[in-house]
C-alpha cells in the first residue's frame, strides 16, 4: 500500500531540532571513494531513500558497504574499494536517483572506462548532463551515447586541461574536479559553484591526498596525482534541511533551535530574507535559533546559485509568502519546471498565478486543508508546513519524497511538540 502524510492543521512548532548531515554533500562524498582502492570511512551520514540509493550503486559496482548507526538521524559508512568488479551504472538503480551521475567521473578516472545510464529522480526540469560530457571530453575522455547511456572511454589516461562551465552546475563541477584528481597535469575550472556541499568534496579529496585549490570561489584549480589513499571524514551538516524548519516555525508563529553547526555562515542570503518576512534569527551554541515576529510581510525573492538564495528553499517559502501580509513574487532561476507545488498549495486556498519563471503570490488570512500531492523532494516540506499552519487536516500524497531527502520527519517534529501520521492509501 502506498503511505500518505497525514497533518493535523493549526499546529506550532516548538523545540529543537538535530540536523542532520547534508544529503547533497553525502552523496559525492561517497561517489569519491570510487576513486581509491584504499577505501573510506564517512560520519554524520543520513539515514535516506537517497543515500540507500547511492550504496545500492556503489555495491553493484564492487564496493563493500557496511554502516554503523550512531543516532536515529546519523550513520557511519565504511566503504571497501579496493575491488570494483563492475564499470557499468544500470538504470535500473540509477533512474531513481539523479546525483547517480556522480559516480561517472571518478569511474572513468580510475578504471579508464565506464558505461553510466543518463539519470533520473525529480521532475523538476530538463537537467541535462552535457556539461559533465563537455568537461570529460576537455580532459581527454571520448564518450558516446547509446541506447539511453553514457559509455566513456580514457584509456591512456585523462589529461590536465583548462574548462569553463557556460552555466553554473554543482554536480557538473564535482564530477569534474574528481575526475581531474587523478588526470595527468594541471585543470583549472573556471565558473564553478561556490556551494558549501562542492568545498566539503574538495577538503575530503584533498584529505585523500588531492592537490585542489580555490575551492569557494568560481575557479578551481586541480594539480593531479597518480593516485589517491582513504579518508576517514564528517558530513557537513544540512543547511536546506535547517532552512525548512526554521520556515516550519515561522508560518506556525512558533520557535525552534537548530543544532548541528553555525547556520548562518552557510545560510546568509536565506536568514537575511526571512528576517524581511518576519522571522527572527539569533545565534546559540552549536546552532542558531528562530522564532516568528508573529506577523509575515510579503517580499520578492529571487533563487540563484550560491551564495545567492536557494532553489532548494524555494517551495517552503512559498508556502510561507502565501500568509503574508500583502503580494509577494518569487522568481525561480534555476530550474524552469519548480513551481509545480504552487498548483497543490491552492487546493488549500492559497491566491497564486504562475507565468513562467515567475510566482505571483496573494497573502491569505488562512489556509484550509486538503488531499495534496509532493511533486518533488523540497514541496513535500513546502506543503507539509502549509498544512502545520492551515485549518484542519491536510494528507499529502508522494510522501517517498520526502522520505528522499528529509530523515527522522515525524521524530524531528515530534520533538518539536508537532504530530504527523503515516496512513496507509491506494
Amino acid at each position: 500500500m502506498v503511505e500518505k502524510i497525514k497533518v493535523p492543521g493549526s499546529q506550532t512548532v516548538n523545540g529543537t531540532v538535530w540536523v542532520s548531515g547534508a544529503k547533497n554533500a553525502a552523496l559525492p562524498l561517497l561517489a569519491a571513494s570510487l576513486l581509491s582502492s584504499d577505501g573510506m570511512e564517512l560520519r554524520n551520514v543520513p539515514p535516506l531513500l537517497d543515500i540507500d540509493t547511492m550504496l545500492d550503486l556503489l555495491t553493484q559496482l564492487g564496493v563493500i558497504c557496511s554502516i554503523t548507526k550512531n543516532s536515529p538521524w546519523a550513520n557511519s559508512i565504511k566503504l571497501k574499494t579496493d575491488s570494483l568488479y563492475n564499470f557499468t551504472a544500470p538504470y535500473e538503480i540509477v533512474k531513481k536517483m539523479r546525483a547517480s551521475i556522480l559516480v561517472l567521473g571518478p569511474l572513468l578516472a580510475r578504471l579508464g572506462r565506464c558505461c553510466v545510464s543518463l539519470p533520473g529522480g525529480c521532475a523538476i526540469g530538463v537537467r541535462p548532463i552535457d556539461l559533465h560530457l563537455k568537461g570529460l571530453k576537455a580532459l581527454g575522455a571520448e564518450i558516446d551515447l547509446k541506447d539511453g547511456y553514457v559509455y566513456a572511454k580514457a584509456i591512456k589516461g585523462l589529461k590536465g586541461a583548462d574548462f569553463r562551465f557556460p552555466i553554473v552546475t554543482v554536480t557538473g563541477t564535482e564530477n569534474i574536479m574528481m575526475a581531474a584528481t587523478l588526470a595527468d597535469g594541471v585543470t583549472v575550472l573556471e565558473n564553478v559553484a561556490r556551494e558549501p556541499e562542492v568545498v566539503d568534496l574538495a577538503n575530503c579529496l584533498n584529505s585523500m591526498g588531492a592537490k585542489i585549490s580555490g575551492q569557494g570561489t568560481d575557479v578551481i584549480e586541480i594539480k593531479g596525482v597518480s593516485n589517491l589513499g582513504g579518508a576517514k571524514y564528517s558530513v557537513i551538516p544540512d543547511r536546506i534541511e535547517a532552512g525548512s524548519y526554521a520556515i516550519a516555525a515561522g508560518i506556525t508563529e512558533g520557535r525552534v533551535d537548530l543544532i548541528g553547526g553555525n547556520f548562518r555562515n552557510v545560510l546568509q542570503s536565506f536568514i537575511d530574507k526571512m528576517e524581511e518576512i518576519g522571522l527572527i534569527f539569533s545565534d546559540i551554541e552549536n546552532g542558531i535559533h528562530v522564532e516568528s515576529s508573529g506577523k509575515l510581510l510579503s517580499t520578492s525573492v529571487c533563487t540563484s546559485p550560491y551564495p545567492g538564495f536557494p532553489t532548494d528553499l524555494q517551495a517552503q517559502t512559498m508556502s510561507l509568502l502565501c500568509l503574508a501580509e500583502g503580494e509577494s513574487e518569487i522568481t525561480e532561476n534555476i530550474w524552469e519546471n519548480r513551481f509545480m507545488h504552487a498548483a497543490e498549495l491552492m487546493r488549500m486556498g492559497a491566491s497564486i498565478s504562475v507565468s513562467g519563471a515567475k510566482a505571483h503570490i496573494k497573502g491569505v488570512k488562512q489556509l484550509t486543508g486538503a488531499s495534496v500531492m509532493a511533486t518533488d523532494l523540497r514541496a513535500s516540506f513546502g506543503l507539509i508546513t502549509a498544512a502545520l499552519s492551515a485549518s484542519g487536516d491536510t494528507t499529502i500524497d508522494r510522501v517517498y519524497h520526502i522520505d528522499r531527502g528529509y530523515s527522522c520527519l515525524e521524530e524531528k517534529f515530534k520533538g518539536c511538540e508537532i504530530t504527523l501520521e503515516r496512513v496507509k492509501g491506494g
